[in-house]
């Protein structure tokens, strides 16, 4: 076990009251809302974050795609969503955690959580759209085995990193 040499924190573990489940309609709200919540503390809302967080069912689930919410103790603490780019690719997106809930392992289960379902539906590969910015993001996604690739194009002016992990 991992623990941090400043405040000696432990990651949580499915004991300690995290679950990472799969979104249903009652988390609507605690998808836009903690979405919305880290884009605005860093950028601006774009047009495709309005369209996939305002309706996730049509724009998100009704093209194949799939989102996860962490909850701790039953409260919806982060999210991401695996959004179906072609038959085995998906985006890794959506991904954010609550300020209260950032240090504690939340990131890390949903980031294994998303890599094992897309193993399981098939996928080939996951890609990401991140900003430079994010380090502790980008680091996590290090960690997860995803590694750097050309930009490409993207729908968001915020994006200028992308990577990728083949499966």
């Amino acid at each position: 076990m991992n623990y941090s040499s400043v405040c000696y924190w432990q990651p949580l573990m499915a004991g300690d009251g995290l679950r990472i489940v799969p979104y249903r309609a009652g988390h609507a709200a605690a998808f836009r809302d903690l979405n919305l919540a880290w884009i605005r503390t860093h950028f601006v809302v774009e047009e495709r974050d309005e369209r996939d967080l305002g309706d996730p069912d049509t724009h998100i689930l009704a093209h194949g795609g799939h989102i996860l919410i962490a909850e701790l103790h039953d409260e919806p603490v982060g999210t991401c969503a695996l959004m179906r780019e072609s038959e085995n690719v998906y985006e890794l997106a959506k991904m954010t955690v609550s300020e209260s809930a950032r240090g504690l392992g939340v990131g890390r289960a949903l980031g294994d959580a998303a890599i094992a379902h897309a193993r399981a539906i098939g996928a080939r590969r996951v890609e990401l759209w991140t900003n430079s910015s994010l380090a502790p993001a980008i680091s996590l996604y290090h960690s997860l085995g995803f590694v750097d690739a050309p930009l490409g194009s993207t729908e968001f002016v915020r994006a200028n990193v992308h990577m990728v992990l083949d499966l």
